[in-house]
């Protein structure tokens, strides 16, 4: 599994604005980015899962698409706050 530690958007201050790119760590430690679209690419293909930590809980990353057709990544519900992805540290 990939830890998301970070992300990149188009206008940080923009809560609306696309998430471009993740980053954070594997299972053996190693430091990873990948695009919005690959991390996309491989859930849909089965070949890799992501998650973010939220107050020590592990909450899984899926694919959705929105009302105007673009895939994009967000969390699995799970009862805390709704924008796990966006609360995370801009990715250097």
């Amino acid at each position: 599994m990939n830890r998301v530690t970070c992300i990149n958007k188009d206008d940080r201050n923009n809560p609306y604005e696309r998430i471009t790119h993740l980053g954070g760590t594997n299972s053996r430690g190693g430091r990873w980015k990948r695009t919005q679209k690959e991390v996309i690419s491989m859930i849909d293909a089965g070949t890799h899962s992501f998650y973010v930590s939220v107050d020590g809980d592990r909450v899984n990353l899926v694919t959705a698409v929105s009302p105007h057709g673009n895939k994009y990544v967000k969390t699995e519900a799970d009862g805390d706050k709704p924008n796990n992805l966006l609360s995370l540290p801009e990715c250097k």
